[in-house]
């Protein structure tokens, strides 16, 4: 028996004794038990466990319990492993077949009942829906199968050996196994059962199998059904029933089954997912389906649905939870894709497997364009030139070819899936080619994507990832100019002729990305271009416990990992805590889907949408003085079609002669949906209608005079030269800062430089700012000047080991009774990079009122940087010290505020100083950003944790901020929004709260 049991970790099969061909996952009235639970556990560090646990009388009473399903590095505290991240590494040696004897195995043991009426059932079967990453099974020692393919379903024929009343079942799973080297996706390595466990009834005479293939015609709005039944000639007849279309179908045979045409449809699309319940039936079993009806084509180089272009607003989305890992949520996945509609996301690309089943349901439900990718990654080969990689390997076929059925079989009935991804990242080959053309032969109703298909031999879609701008700008214009990547011409015009889709684009990791906007410009002038997926929709952090208790959010490394790829699992808009990054507000303002345009006294709205019309929208309007309201009500506007346009005038707007004067227009459902509540935000625009007023004239001193520094100017007092109180509490400042907590694209080495100026290659922004000693700037005091009302010290700073130096010159002044600041900041020659900030430092100390929170008129509510304002408009806001801030998992820049114009500190409810920003002799306005701790303190931490207690709150008020860019994957900032060393004043007055 020992050897019997002996693991089959090398075989590249996809598995022995596992049902094909594989079938839907389908909602029968035939009986079903749920295995999920509590199982007897067993881990050893080895795949070499040699005793008969599989055996029906074996004792496993001293084994501990684990719930199923789960991941067993989740659970136990640690006692049964830790999980691994990585991205492009594989965590064991690169020598397939092959893993190493070290090889964590699971056991798992649990009893289970099996009712005397079952004894009618023609067969039983145990389905598997996801365990990572080879198992192998038995029930009742008898050894039913073994499959591999993680994020896939495996179903086994049980029905010789169970029996009436009490059975064993016992599975073995082996964290490694050949199919590891395929399984390479961007996440945690997480084993387990991590899905849900099954055991079915099969009557005689039921359904095996249904596929309800439904169109829509739209010229001659019409839909139509094509069914494949998979079942035993006795079973028949088999009756089709959709009763709010009247459609009740009997086939009586199964050679009667022919497509049926049916009228009065309303079309199924993402954004109106009308779905109508259908069964199909048999005496012995019903199937219950929601159908939606629509067409799926690409006409030249046009992708469609039911006739119409279809524009991906798209995120790419791992199934991920800090405390469950990919153990399915209902609940949560309900509320996941219901915050992606009320951020204007309306399509998913299952990155990189298919997800859980019922998933697709709530993506038909609540309406997703999704892309469906087979589970499939080898990306680790890259690291040795794709040397060995399967995809190319004969020997691997089956494996893969097991995959993409066992992908389409079970998800095939879903009208959200729109395209078959073939998988991510694994080169290209023979096997890659032999699954594009399964899928065509089986499904003609769907494309085939896969991005490594870049000559476009055996795909439907030109496709890539993190193409630059000007890069998707020539794909969209055609770009005959030149060959398109690792293309010949040739098979550049090939590609040519399809469309174009952007899998993943945007990295949005840490602080970013900037330039959503330019992308979704380009799409809306080239309609090749289909948009594109971000990369990605979540944080994929690990809930885990700093020394001290306080909890936190792991990444890659902080479980001690062999080897890793640190925080870049960190890299979606939606923190691992569910909290919206202000880039998920940024990404819903650039996509919205209405568009307004302002011209004099009207504005022209836009539908962009792709079917839907406007009669699920209000239109509000509001007027702000200074950010305080003084008007609002409602905007009649005609229902507009999609792709259409109206116009409607502006309500009477009452423009303040003293305050800045701004009328907003909110788009909002009408009514509520499954995903938002009525009077959701769905679209906004802001027209500025303040009346011009002139900006104080700078007062020319001429009568300066050498001082010691020491004294008083209104609410300043100085000593030396320096700040030390404003309105009787300590303050000190300002201090020039150049530096920033490198965000995580900051932080990453340059690989594609959009202008040379701007970036060296293969070294990081990060890198060189803190060569040129931004984050250590020291300063000398070259002179103190004074006159009746004013003050004027000169500095130069400079850093260590360094020639290059910025001179700074700070004038107090009273100013018709008013203190104001005036700096002027100029950079000395030499300087060969970007600068991260330019601002001005001021430290406020707690004393007996610590400064916890602000108030200010500027542009909010969120943090906002120069290639990422969408999201912003003009307004009064308030946040405390901490919500100004975004808590990332490796901390860095944050909560920077653009186009200040006033700002008051606060401590609790009083306010303690008054600030107004007044713009440059170049109307450049000045931004904030206030913290409790410096920028230098947040570089140095690498978890929010580690930031620990402040006694200070920190000002800085920045001439100008560096943009934001997509560096970590994908290109750096534009040079547009890239801050090159300059020459900036900053102009501020202050009085006391």
């Amino acid at each position: 028996m020992p050897s019997q049991l002996s693991p089959h970790v090398s075989d590249i099969a996809p598995g022995r004794g596992a049902l094909r061909p594989a079938r839907s996952w389908l909602h029968s009235d035939a009986p079903s038990r749920s295995l999920n639970g509590s199982w007897r556990f067993r881990l050893s560090p080895t795949a070499s466990v040699t005793e008969d646990f599989a055996a029906d009388g074996f004792v496993d009473d001293g084994w501990d319990s684990i719930p199923v399903p789960s991941h067993w590095v989740l659970e136990g505290d640690g006692a049964y492993g830790r999980p691994i991240y990585t991205n492009i590494q594989f965590p064991f040696p690169i020598d397939p077949p092959h893993v190493p004897d070290e090889n964590p195995t699971g056991d798992y043991r649990r009893r289970f009942d099996v009712p005397a009426d079952w004894s009618d059932a023609e067969r039983v079967v145990l389905r598997f829906d996801g365990v990572e990453s080879l198992f192998r099974v038995w029930v009742n020692g008898v050894e039913i199968g073994s499959a591999s393919g993680s994020r896939l379903a495996h179903e086994f024929d049980v029905t010789s050996a169970v029996r009436t009343g009490d059975n064993v079942i016992a599975v073995r799973v082996h964290q490694w196994s050949a199919a590891s080297y395929v399984e390479d996706q961007d996440q945690w390595w997480l084993p387990g059962i991590f899905r849900d466990v099954t055991l079915i009834a099969r009557p005689a005479g039921g359904i095996e199998d249904v596929w309800l293939r439904t169109g829509f015609d739209h010229a001659r709005g019409r839909g139509s059904v094509e069914a494949e039944i998979t079942a035993d000639a006795a079973a028949f007849p088999v009756t089709l029933r959709i009763p709010e279309l009247g459609v009740e179908h009997v086939w009586d045979t199964p050679a009667d089954v022919a497509p049926l045409d049916v009228t009065g449809v309303e079309p199924w699309s993402a954004e109106r997912p009308r779905l109508y319940d259908a069964t199909v039936s048999t005496a012995a079993e019903n199937i219950a389906l929601r159908v939606g009806f629509r067409t799926v084509e690409i006409r030249g180089d046009r992708f469609l649905v039911n006739g119409s272009r279809v524009v991906f607003h798209g995120v790419n989305r791992h199934e991920t939870h800090p405390e469950r890992g990919r153990v399915f949520d209902e609940e949560h996945a309900r509320e996941d894709l219901a915050r992606m509609k009320r951020f204007n996301v309306n399509a998913i690309r299952t990155s990189h497997y298919p997800p859980h089943p019922r998933l697709l349901d709530l993506a038909d439900e609540l309406g997703f364009w999704v892309v469906l990718e087979c589970d499939l990654e080898t990306h680790g080969f890259d690291k040795v030139g794709w040397v060995g990689n399967p995809s190319d390997d004969p020997a691997w076929r089956e494996a893969y070819l097991d995959r993409i059925r066992r992908t389409v079989e079970r998800d095939k009935n879903h009208p959200s899936i729109v395209i078959w991804s073939l998988g991510n990242e694994s080169g290209t080959g023979g096997n890659l080619a032999a699954m594009s053309a399964w899928v065509h032969a089986r499904d003609t109703g769907r494309p085939v994507h896969y991005e490594g298909d870049y000559t476009g031999e055996y795909t439907d879609i030109y496709s890539r990832m993190y193409a630059s701008v000007p890069e998707t700008e020539q794909i969209g214009a055609d770009g005959t100019r030149s060959a398109l990547l690792n293309c010949t011409p040739a098979q550049s015009a090939r590609q040519r002729t399809k469309p174009f889709l952007l899998c993943e684009y945007a990295h949005a990791m840490g602080n970013g990305p900037g330039a959503f906007d330019q992308y979704e410009a380009l799409v809306r002038q080239y309609p090749r271009l289909h948009g594109g997926f971000v990369w990605e929709w979540r944080d994929h952090g690990i809930l885990a416990t700093a020394p001290d208790g306080t909890p936190y959010y792991a990444y890659g490394g902080d479980f001690g990992e062999v080897v890793h790829d640190g925080n870049f699992v960190m890299d979606g808009m939606l923190l691992s805590n569910d909290v919206p990054t202000p880039s998920l507000h940024e990404y819903k303002a650039v996509v919205q889907p209405v568009e307004f345009v302002f011209d004099g006294g009207k504005v022209a709205v836009t539908n962009l949408r792709h079917s839907a019309d406007t009669s699920d929208l209000l239109f509000r309007w509001r007027v702000e003085h200074d950010g305080l309201s003084v008007a609002s009500g409602d905007l009649e506007i005609p229902v507009v079609a999609a792709g259409e346009s109206q116009w409607a005038s502006l309500p009477p707007i009452a423009v303040a002669p003293d305050a800045e004067t701004w009328l907003t227009i909110d788009a909002v459902l009408a009514a509520p949906t499954p995903w938002a509540p009525e009077g959701h935000v769905i679209a906004t625009a802001q027209l500025d209608c303040s009346t011009r007023r002139p900006v104080p004239a700078v007062r020319l001193q001429a009568d300066w005079r050498p001082g010691d520094g020491t004294l008083s100017l209104g609410v300043a007092e100085f000593a030396g030269g320096s700040l030390i109180r404003l309105a009787g509490r300590p303050v000190t400042g300002p201090r020039l800062e150049l530096f920033r907590a490198p965000t995580d694209n900051d932080e990453s080495p340059a690989d594609r430089i959009e202008d040379s100026d701007n970036s060296i290659d293969g070294v990081s922004s990060a890198d060189l700012w803190r060569r040129d000693g931004l984050d250590r700037l020291t300063t000398r005091r070259v002179s103190v000047e004074h006159t009746a009302d004013a003050l004027r010290t000169l500095d130069k700073v400079s850093a260590a080991d360094s020639a290059l130096s910025v001179m700074v010159e700070s004038v107090w002044s009273l100013e018709d009774g008013e203190l104001e600041l005036r700096v002027e900041i100029e950079p000395s020659r030499g300087w060969q990079t970007v600068w991260p900030r330019i601002g001005v430092r001021f430290e406020l100390p707690d004393g007996a009122a610590p400064v916890d929170g602000a108030q200010w008129f500027g542009l909010g509510p969120l943090e906002t940087y120069p290639d990422s304002l969408r999201a912003a408009r003009t307004g009064l806001f308030s946040a405390t010290v901490h919500d100004l801030s975004v808590d990332y998992a490796r901390p860095q820049e944050t909560g920077h505020r653009s186009e200040l114009r006033r700002l008051a500190l606060t401590s609790g409810s009083t306010e303690v100083l008054r600030i107004e920003a007044l713009p440059d002799t170049r109307g450049r306005r000045p931004g904030f950003t206030l913290s409790r701790h410096t920028p230098q303190q947040i570089a140095r931490a690498g978890h929010p944790f580690e930031l620990g207690d402040s006694s200070t709150s920190h000002l800085i008020v920045d001439a100008a901020q560096h943009g934001l860019g997509s560096r970590t994957c994908g290109p750096d900032v534009w040079p547009e929004f890239a801050l090159r060393p300059e020459s900036r004043t900053i102009r501020l007055r202050i009085s006391a709260g």
